[in-house]
């Protein structure tokens, strides 16, 4: 049974976990993962740590699949990550259907997200939920500690069920 629900302050070892494993699926072939694995942890741990609140996650059967956040409450997400080994299983569409309607619930129109070009899993991802591409520019990842070409995405919210 799938369950979307708010994270708690002792999950975060296990939501960094998570986000870190599908961190470096997302970044293979842009860089040498390995070396940039230690700022990408501190990233994450200190995004958890600081917003954990803002954190919420999908469980399948009572286990933690994968995480999403709104870092600042508004229509924008920063993160949703789902362990590589739950991917395929529409976990992900789950969760980011759950979010858009959260965004909705907060009067936002538009829901956004950003993504390294090359990961063009994550690409095809947003664009099957209904995102269209609106932006590619470079900038600095801190969790990658390099430039960087990202690509936003948005989605025109419509009526959601407030």
């Amino acid at each position: 049974m799938v369950v979307i629900r708010h994270a708690r302050q002792n999950e975060i070892g296990l939501l960094l976990e998570i986000g870190l494993s599908a961190w470096e699926n997302a970044t293979a072939g842009i860089g040498d993962v390995a070396a940039m694995r230690g700022p990408a942890r501190r990233a994450f741990d200190d995004f958890l740590t600081s917003h954990w609140l803002s954190v919420i996650l999908v469980e399948n059967e009572k286990r933690v699949c994968g995480w999403a956040a709104r870092e600042g409450l508004d229509g924008i997400i920063s993160d949703l990550w789902i362990d590589p080994e739950a991917q395929g299983r529409g976990l992900g569409a789950a969760l980011l259907a759950d979010v858009e309607r959260r965004i909705a619930a907060d009067g936002f129109d538009v829901a956004s997200a950003k993504t390294h070009a090359q990961n063009t899993a994550a690409v095809a991802f947003f664009e099957r939920a209904g995102y269209r591409v609106t932006w590619l520019s470079t900038a600095y990842s801190q969790r990658l500690d390099r430039d960087v070409e990202f690509i936003g995405l948005a989605k025109e919210l419509g009526e959601v069920e407030r």
